[in-house]
C-alpha cells in the first residue's frame, strides 16, 4: 500500500505539473505594447499646414518641437531681460547681441538646428538628412563654438530644462504625464556632454 501511495502521488504531481504548464491563454501575461516614440506622440509624420510659412506643409511632430523651441527661446529672453546678470544671459550673449542689433538670421538657424536635433533624436525620420549642427560637447564649448558665451554648470542646465518643460506645457504637453517625463528624460540624457563646468 505504501508503494501504491508513492506511485499515485508521483503520478498526481506529474499530472499537476503538466496541467499547470499548459495554462489558458487568458492567464498568460499580455506582452507590453510598444511605446510610440516621442515624435509620434507629438504628432508624427502627419502633414499639417505650417502656420509660419503660408502655403507650406510641415510634419506635425516637427511643428510641435519647433513651437517648444520657440517658446523656450522666448522664456530665456524674458529671463535675461528680467535678470540682466543671470547665468543664461551669459550663455546666449552672442546670439542676444545679434538679435539686439536686428540680425535674427543666426537665431533662426539655431531654432532650426534645435528642432532638427530633437526631432531626429526622438523618432523623427526626416530630420536625419537635415541636422547639421555641432555635436553636444563642441556646441556648448565657447572655445569651439563662438556663439556660446560661457560653459554651463549643473544649475544652468537645470534652469534650461525647467524652461523647456514650461514651454512644453505652454504647447499642450501636460506636466505629470508619461510624454512630459519622456521629454525630460531626453534632456537629462544630454546633461553630461552639455555641463562643462
Amino acid at each position: 500500500m505504501r508503494n501504491y501511495s508513492k506511485i499515485t502521488l508521483s503520478v498526481l504531481l506529474m499530472a499537476s505539473a503538466a496541467f499547470t504548464s499548459c495554462s489558458n491563454d487568458d492567464d498568460d501575461p499580455k506582452p507590453e505594447p510598444v511605446k510610440e516614440s516621442i515624435y509620434v506622440r507629438l504628432g508624427g509624420t502627419k502633414m499639417v499646414a505650417d502656420p509660419d510659412n503660408s502655403g507650406q506643409m510641415i510634419e506635425a511632430g516637427r511643428l510641435s518641437f519647433r513651437k517648444v523651441v520657440n517658446s523656450t527661446v522666448g522664456l530665456i529672453v524674458a529671463d535675461v531681460k528680467a535678470n540682466a546678470s543671470g547665468n543664461l544671459g551669459a550663455h546666449f550673449a552672442p546670439v542676444l547681441a545679434e538679435v539686439g542689433a536686428g540680425n535674427t538670421t543666426k537665431l533662426a538657424v539655431l531654432v532650426d538646428n534645435l528642432t532638427d536635433f530633437f526631432s531626429f533624436n526622438t523618432g523623427g525620420t526626416n530630420a536625419v538628412n537635415t541636422y547639421s549642427g555641432l555635436n553636444m560637447v563642441a556646441a556648448h564649448d565657447p572655445a569651439k563654438n563662438p556663439r556660446m558665451g560661457t560653459k554651463s554648470s549643473n544649475a544652468d542646465y537645470t534652469k534650461f530644462v525647467g524652461y523647456v518643460g514650461a514651454a512644453a506645457v505652454a504647447n499642450k504637453v501636460e506636466a505629470n504625464t508619461e510624454l512630459y517625463a519622456d521629454i525630460v528624460a531626453v534632456l537629462e540624457s544630454l546633461r553630461t556632454p552639455i555641463v562643462q563646468k
